[in-house]
């Protein structure tokens, strides 16, 4: 029987053996189910702290954009109000060069009145000059430049040797 004794402590050495190595095994699988359960959590942790960050960096970055667009504007309206300065103070010098040749040379009032008295006179007087033979074309004619008179063909001949003709245009 002494040789019994021997086999059955080993037995149940290795009886314990494998129950801790069972326990341990249950408690590796615990530690494992409640790791990834962690992990899960971690990573919905990790995913929210992303989000907020990039929603944070994309504000800043929206608000950034918003700044340069509203000094980007405003440099606009200086340079077209500076633009427009420039190009006033540009012709400015013309247009007052212009005023004083103008203030010089124009005729004053009283100059201006005399000269439209002259000019209804001389057209009275062109009037005149027309109906007394003013649009007569008259001409130099021939190898001694004969005094001679353009005259209306369609018309007849008048006087006692029908030597008068009407002339062109009367």
């Amino acid at each position: 029987m002494s040789a019994q004794p021997p086999a059955s402590d080993a037995s149940m050495g290795l009886g314990l053996l494998m129950e801790t190595a069972q326990t341990h095994q249950t408690l590796i699988e615990g530690a494992l189910r409640s790791l990834q359960e962690h992990t899960r959590g971690l990573d919905s942790i990790v995913r929210a702290e992303i989000r907020r960050t990039l929603i944070e960096e994309l504000g800043a970055v929206i608000e950034h954009a918003h700044s340069a667009s509203e000094t980007l504007s405003a440099l606009r309206r200086v340079t077209t109000q500076r633009a427009l300065l420039w190009s006033v103070l540009a012709i400015l010098p013309a247009l007052a060069t212009g005023a004083g040749v103008m203030m010089r040379l124009a005729p004053a009032g009283a100059q201006l009145a005399a000269l439209r008295a002259e000019r209804a006179q001389l057209a009275l007087a062109i009037e005149q000059l027309e109906r007394s033979g003013g649009r007569i074309d008259l001409r130099r004619c021939g190898p001694q430049e004969r005094l001679c008179v353009r005259i209306d063909k369609r018309t007849p001949a008048y006087g006692a040797g029908a030597d008068y003709l009407i002339v062109k245009g009367y």
